[in-house]
């Protein structure tokens, strides 16, 4: 089953277009993760599924009703959307910007409740920045900005949520934090979760379902284990590469080449020769 899925979705910016008669179901009550080149046309697939941009032809389904029929405080209950680089407003502070993911269920009787509190305080635990809820935004360092961008996505509390490149700006141990928390969101409340990630390992490893894309167009999604290939990753990075088990998770660990070094030059030297006309004048 999928309540949100994309049909002969053609996405573009002006006279340029990025997405192509794209077909796109997103499995209900998993993780699904969204790979791909730069400018293959990711983000902005994931921002026509939080309805951030409007379709050039084609349409976005929330529960079989397009998304440019629904009323917005209506999407914003179900989908939770965080693009990237999103700005905040200017001396925000933590505590107040993670608030802001409430207002969807605000109504003009109840401005604000024990569960808007709860999903705020609970938000903010799980990201890691219950410490930083009285300083400005402004004064985050990069990693610290983006957990609360995420604690205030996680703070509306939708059963669909869009994460572009989450991990963005954290180190390792931050980025492994984030990702684990997508998992326990998925497996302990069933959210569906649609991730862009650029890290083809750590994709691999937590996708339940992965799509590949280049160009604008779906080239392969499945289970990591059927869609991560040697083939896949030259074909859609261009990237000579092997692919192994993960020795912790068993999913496809993609080891790149071999870097540049004296060896590798002289047996690019060889092969070229190799390859040289035989016939001299």
């Amino acid at each position: 089953m999928s309540r949100l899925r994309a049909q002969g979705l053609t996405l573009a910016y002006e006279d340029r277009t990025v997405v192509s008669d794209l077909d796109l179901a997103v499995p209900d009550g998993r993780v699904t993760v969204i790979v791909g080149p730069n400018a293959c046309g990711k983000s902005t697939t994931l921002r026509a599924l939080g309805r951030l941009l409007r379709p050039r032809s084609g349409s976005v389904l929330l529960d079989g009703t397009e998304l440019a029929k629904i009323p917005t405080k209506r999407i914003a209950r179900s989908i939770g959307l965080l693009p990237q680089s999103p700005v905040a407003p200017e001396a925000i502070t933590v505590a107040d910007l993670v608030s802001r993911g409430r207002q969807p269920h605000q109504r003009w009787w109840q401005q604000w409740s024990e569960e808007d509190e709860r999903a705020v305080r609970d938000a903010m635990a799980r990201t890691d920045v219950t410490a930083l809820a009285d300083r400005s935004v402004d004064e985050l360092s990069g990693g610290q900005r983006q957990r609360v961008w995420i604690a205030m996505a996680l703070a509306q509390e939708t059963d669909l949520l869009l994460l572009d490149e989450p991990t963005t700006f954290l180190d390792i141990a931050h980025q492994v934090e984030v990702l684990d928390l997508v998992r326990r969101l998925n497996h302990e409340q069933g959210r569906t979760v649609v991730i862009v990630l650029h890290d083809l390992n750590q994709a691999a490893r937590y996708a339940d379902h992965l799509v590949a894309m280049k160009a604008g167009r779906v080239v392969a999604e499945g289970p990591p284990a059927d869609v991560v290939t040697a083939e896949l990753v030259r074909e859609v990075f261009g990237l000579e590469s092997i692919v192994v088990p993960d020795p912790v998770t068993g999913s496809p660990l993609v080891v790149p080449g071999a870097p540049y070094g004296p060896r590798r030059a002289a047996a690019e030297d060889e092969d070229s020769e190799d390859t040289e006309d035989p016939i001299r004048t």
